[in-house]
């Protein structure tokens, strides 16, 4: 079992910044592989970045270059680094921990935090 907490959303400019961070609490964190997904309002949840326990990264085409997503395991913390931030950026993010072992695939999702990109 693994209890996700997200933090650092909140309301910045078009062209600004946000580092949203994901504390990992309950089970071996540095086995799973992290995530961060969005879900704007009247829209799916869609990928934004991943990263594997082994520190492999990727990231959805409409990001690249702008965000960055990073792991402390040492912290147990997840980091989505978010520059240039745009107005369709805005939605509530959420984490994502993930793991496949022995033929079973375990999913657990945070609260996820408010990002709101306007002026």
């Amino acid at each position: 079992q693994v209890q996700l907490v997200e933090s650092g959303g909140g309301l910045v400019q078009p062209g600004g910044s946000l580092r949203l961070s994901c504390a990992a609490s309950g089970s071996i964190f540095s086995m799973y592989d992290m995530g961060w997904y969005r879900q704007a309002p009247g829209k799916q949840r869609e990928l934004v970045a991943t990263i594997t326990s082994g520190g492999s990264t990727n990231y959805a085409d409409f990001v690249k270059g702008r965000f960055t997503i990073s792991r402390d395991n040492a912290k147990n913390t997840v980091y989505l680094q978010m520059n240039s931030l745009k107005p369709e950026d805005t939605a509530v993010y959420y984490c994502n921990a993930h793991r496949y072992l022995y033929g079973l695939t375990y999913d657990y999702w945070g609260q996820g935090t408010q990002v709101t990109v306007s002026s």
